[in-house]
């Protein structure tokens, strides 16, 4: 009896718990919806999806199967293809939205079938980690004691596959509507991916073999390509597993490699965060600590406007502003003083910053991206306190010292520079050779944030 495995942003063979139980169930129908609403709403992650799917079609050919790809809508391709296939089961992976998983549930029992969701391969199950008191970890230190205490399950094998008598149609893997959405900066952005499964895990012993080892020193300096995984988009797509990589990160630490502890670390900040936003799903758009949103943050505007277009006249800011639109990526030291630059310095509601990132990154998680804004913003759980206001000057000077990363994206006849002027739309009339200058002084910027701060605790 033939089953479906729904691939919801899990994009691999590897430590796939869907695909596992679906092997043991009957014939697998490997199945890829690209849906054009998420490809508007975000264009980044569906072009980094999009780029991955030649990767996943290669991959089970190689374990005589198939991939079939259809687009439209979910609820109305889940009904098409279970009408056509018989099948009775879909196996998918649970936390993702579908209208919500008893949307799913309704369609697919319509059809005669059974929905069987299985949990992410992250480290632990939600809601296995919790306090004395049983309720979610609002602090990191304590949830990263709790996590190293904990037995991480390993990670699963590649399963065996059976293919079905006859295949349904697909569409192929091209998803042009995230393409449409990408517009000029499809390109650009394209040439900033390496795509894949296989990617993915070289990319990971490359790292733990060549740079793990610097990466305490190395991880806040943004010029330095090597001193980050470099991993973060192909977790966020699925093409590796947190438990894969915390595996092959423990294996590290067992032949006394320096670093691998800082390197796990930030894998638990993950975890951290998925717990949080499954305890919170509104995180994105309502502030953890409730009466922060009362707070008088600014709603978009032109100085909001400047800063998604890297024309703050602040370089380190419009350097990174500069790197997330042409890559589709942007050096963590260099999110934090532009997230802190938006909502402190121009005053301005951290959901306006969240949005854009959501729609521009290529490595976007719901729960990571939520948690980080607020972080800085000040208003969520475990967060920076407001008071905290980098200053972006000295962080570069610290950070990015001989300038190098600044250079690389803002010198009007860098390469870097020109890629960024062909992804921007046309309408922002990028003209290198033009400097922006701030609105504000930084010192005036900080004063009126620490103003406002002060009459809302009052």
């Amino acid at each position: 009896m033939t089953v479906i495995c729904w691939f919801r942003r899990v994009l691999r063979l590897d430590d796939h718990p869907a695909l596992v139980a679906a092997s043991t169930a009957g014939p697998v129908i490997p199945l890829v919806i690209l849906d054009p609403q998420e490809a508007r709403d975000h264009p980044a992650s569906a072009q980094r999806q999009a780029m991955s799917l030649p990767r996943l079609q290669a991959s089970l050919h190689r374990h005589h199967s198939r991939l079939i790809v259809r687009r439209g809508d979910p609820s109305k391709v889940i009904a098409d293809i279970l009408a056509e296939t018989s099948a009775t089961q879909l196996h998918s992976t649970e936390g993702f939205p579908f209208a919500s998983d008893r949307g799913l549930r309704t369609v697919v029992e319509r059809h005669g079938a059974r929905l069987i969701l299985h949990p992410a391969a992250d480290l632990v199950a939600r809601e296995s980690i919790t306090t004395g008191q049983g309720t979610t970890y609002k602090v990191f230190t304590p949830f990263w004691k709790a996590l190293r205490a904990k037995e991480i399950a390993p990670p699963l094998p590649a399963p065996r596959l059976s293919a079905p008598e006859t295949w349904p149609e697909s569409d192929g893997v091209e998803w042009p509507e995230a393409r449409t959405a990408m517009a000029r900066g499809w390109d650009p952005v394209a040439d900033h991916i390496e795509a894949g499964e296989d990617a993915a895990h070289e990319r990971l012993d490359r790292f733990l073999d060549e740079s793990v080892a610097h990466y305490h020193r190395l991880r806040d300096l943004p010029h330095e390509a090597q001193g980050t995984s470099g991993l973060s988009d192909s977790l966020a797509i699925g093409e590796i597993s947190a438990r894969r990589i915390w595996r092959k990160g423990l294996d590290a630490r067992l032949r006394e490699i320096p670093g691998t502890d800082d390197f796990l670390r930030e894998i638990a900040w993950r975890e951290f965060a998925r717990d949080l936003f499954h305890a919170m799903p509104e995180m994105a758009e309502s502030c953890w600590r409730p009466e922060w949103n009362d707070f008088p943050w600014q709603e978009d505007g032109p100085q909001a406007c400047a800063w998604r277009q890297g024309r703050t006249g602040i370089a380190i800011v419009d350097a990174g502003m500069r790197e997330l639109f042409t890559t589709g990526r942007m050096h963590n030291r260099v999110r934090m003083i532009a997230a802190s630059y938006l909502t402190k310095h121009l005053l301005t509601d951290w959901r306006v910053g969240l949005t854009w990132f959501k729609q521009t990154l290529t490595d976007w998680d719901p729960a990571s991206n939520a948690m980080n804004w607020q972080w800085v913003a000040g208003c969520g759980p475990d967060a920076s306190p407001y008071f905290r206001i980098f200053n972006p000057v000295t962080q570069a000077e610290k950070f990015d010292r001989e300038a190098r990363y600044r250079d690389h994206w803002l010198k009007s006849d860098s390469m870097a520079a020109q890629a960024f002027r062909d992804a921007a739309p046309r309408s922002w009339k990028i003209d290198l050779a033009r400097a922006a200058s701030p609105e504000h002084s930084l010192a005036s910027g900080r004063s009126r944030a620490m103003t406002a701060y002060q009459r809302f605790k009052n």
